[in-house]
């Protein structure tokens, strides 16, 4: 055995939020909470932490409703009183105008950044591209990873989020595996290293309600897009 000693990193995605109304009209994303079954998801990934005794020297969140109120859900089941860091790079791929969008282009302009490899040229709802996500995502986990300071960190981000820090840690290079599909209230695990390159990816995608997922086989993207659909009565 080698005396290499890692750091753990759990890497969540907040809980379900509503992100339209009953005819697709959409809220502002910035600020939606948690819906009822985003709390139960958060509640139980909370459960999980506490159950195996795991205690969080960090709490970092990005700025937006969602993923404040998934990590002090979390908290509040393993008992552990810690500050939330707010961290506004982390917020969620940054969307366009949806008005702008033509029908036609909707299925594209939902799923495309979401796709195998996406290219670093593909938007996010005619938004940010995975370009912009990378050169925002791995300049802000370099510097975490660089803070020797803590052992184990709780990070409760965003789906598309949480698919560049999993390609970074997968890869160690500039790119975007966009079907790792990242369910509401989800766990990932990753330790690492003092390297660069040294990174462990233990576990990814694991939602406590519905660990084998068999509720749905749809991204949450199709899902968001069949939705929005409503609006323009399609």
């Amino acid at each position: 055995m080698s005396a290499t000693k890692r750091r753990r990193v759990y890497l969540m995605r907040h809980g379900s939020v509503t992100y339209f109304d009953a005819d697709g009209t959409p809220y502002a994303p910035d600020e939606v909470p948690l819906n009822e079954q985003g709390c139960r998801q958060t509640s139980a990934a909370g459960q999980v932490f506490a159950q195996q005794d795991i205690r969080f020297d960090r709490v970092i969140v990005s700025n937006l409703p969602r993923t404040i109120e998934s990590a002090l859900r979390v908290l509040a089941e393993t008992g552990q009183q810690i500050e939330l860091e707010q961290w506004p790079e982390f917020q969620e791929v940054r969307g366009g105008v949806l008005e702008d969008i033509l029908d036609d282009d909707l299925e594209e302009a939902f799923t495309s950044a979401f796709s195998c490899m996406a290219e670093e040229h593909r938007q996010f709802l005619a938004g940010e591209s995975v370009g912009q996500l990378i050169d925002r995502i791995h300049p802000v986990i370099d510097r975490l990873r660089a803070d020797t300071s803590w052992d184990t960190v709780l990070l409760v981000l965003h789906g598309g989020v949480n698919r560049a820090v999993l390609s970074y840690a997968i890869t160690g290079q500039r790119l975007f595996l966009g079907n790792l599909e990242q369910s509401p209230g989800c766990i990932n695990v990753l330790d690492v290293g003092e390297r660069a390159n040294d990174w462990v990816v233990q576990t990814i995608n694991y939602a406590p309600l519905l660990p084998l997922q068999t509720e749905s086989r749809y991204t949450t993207m199709e899902e968001v897009l069949h939705q929005y659909r409503k609006s323009r009565g399609l």
